[in-house]
């Protein structure tokens, strides 16, 4: 006896067939759309983790640049009368390479080297620093990546430090 499904079997196995094809060219465009981590052929699982990750990362992006915009515009809600605002460290993973982004007022009493030193002093190595200055802001970004891949950095001490820094 049928258990409510009317469809012959073939009709089953077609829609079925049509239906892993479907999702299967879904996954090819999920693919194509993010930045895959070099290694092995994928797994839909690990697939989907990295689409997660990706999509966190782009999140933080979008704030993090929210945030310069508001400082750009001198809009920032933390502004005092006199237009200072407090400064803004902002670290992101950028697979091998990790990004730091800095910025502050120019009458802010923190120097660059000393920054330098944190990363130093967490085993990390510059690879490049640039920095710029609009209006009353300073904004510095150093490029940097563990010197022992195997041990890393711990990115939330790291982030601890600068602000303990900086603020």
């Amino acid at each position: 006896m049928p258990r409510g499904n009317n469809l012959p079997k073939l009709d089953r196995n077609a829609l079925e067939r049509n239906r892993r094809m479907y999702m299967k060219d879904l996954f090819s465009k999920l693919a194509y759309l993010i930045p895959i981590q070099p290694g092995p052929r994928s797994s839909l699982h690990a697939l989907l983790n990295q689409a997660i990750t990706y999509i966190k990362e782009l999140q933080e992006r979008i704030e993090m640049l929210k945030q310069r915009k508001q400082l750009l515009e001198g809009t920032d809600d933390t502004a005092g009368v006199s237009g200072s605002s407090s400064p803004v460290v902002s670290l992101r993973d950028l697979g091998f390479i990790l990004e730091l982004c800095l910025i502050s007022g120019l009458n802010e009493k923190f120097m660059l080297h000393e920054v330098v030193n944190v990363l130093l002093e967490e085993a990390a190595e510059v690879v490049d620093v640039s920095y710029s200055t609009v209006g009353h802001r300073i904004f510095y970004t150093i490029y940097f990546r563990a010197v022992c891949t195997r041990i890393g950095i711990e990115n939330s001490r790291l982030h601890e430090r600068l602000k303990e820094l900086i603020f």
